[in-house]
């Protein structure tokens, strides 16, 4: 998608350690009409793919999966959460997911009663770097006896492998923007 990978280019910064800082219009500031944009994007690209729930793990993919779901007909998105709360459910599918930016691992838990084995989900999140999440989001997905439906994701880091490791499985993966490498040069994306 040429507008995020314009974004990218223009707003983007790299860190130390792999790291590319977004926050101005993806993941702390969001540019609602990049995101309706990708949104109508993914929606469009899983559009036949009988989508009965939107997946994503809080906080980053929220955003992004919520627009999904305005253009696929608002189907539910169900979010996986990583810290307790008071009023957690009793009955969770639960699994740890490894954080790349954050070098942490969290429980992620997601209530029983929001995912079955009569759903077909769509993994939605911003990133896509070694793949930790969206395997994560899949176990629980197993979990519940539900069906993957593919996975969209906003910006993967190609050199990484995560995307690639899934698409070699035979796991329909698509993202808005791959890079391929990035370092004090600048960025290239896969065409």
């Amino acid at each position: 998608m040429q507008l995020l990978k314009d974004r990218i280019r223009k707003d983007g910064k790299i860190k130390e350690g792999n790291v590319l800082k977004v926050d101005s219009f993806l993941n702390h500031q969001l540019d609602m009409a990049l995101f309706s944009a990708m949104g109508r994007q993914l929606a469009a690209l899983f559009s036949n793919a009988g989508v009965t729930k939107i997946l994503t793990v809080e906080a980053s993919g929220i955003g992004l999966a919520c627009m999904v779901s305005q253009y696929l007909g608002c189907v539910p998105v169900v979010f996986g959460k990583k810290h307790k709360t008071l009023n957690r459910d009793a009955s969770v599918y639960s699994t740890p997911i490894f954080s790349f930016t954050h070098n942490t691992q969290y429980e992620v838990t997601i209530a029983r009663r929001f995912l079955s084995e009569k759903d077909k989900a769509l993994i939605v999140d911003d990133f896509l770097a070694n793949g930790e999440a969206v395997h994560g989001l899949m176990d629980i997905l197993s979990q519940a006896g539900a069906s993957l439906a593919g996975i969209g994701i906003a910006v993967e880091k190609g050199f990484q492998g995560g995307g690639d490791k899934l698409r070699a499985r035979g796991i329909r993966v698509e993202s808005l923007a791959i890079i391929d490498r990035m370092d004090e040069t600048g960025i290239v994306f896969r065409p």
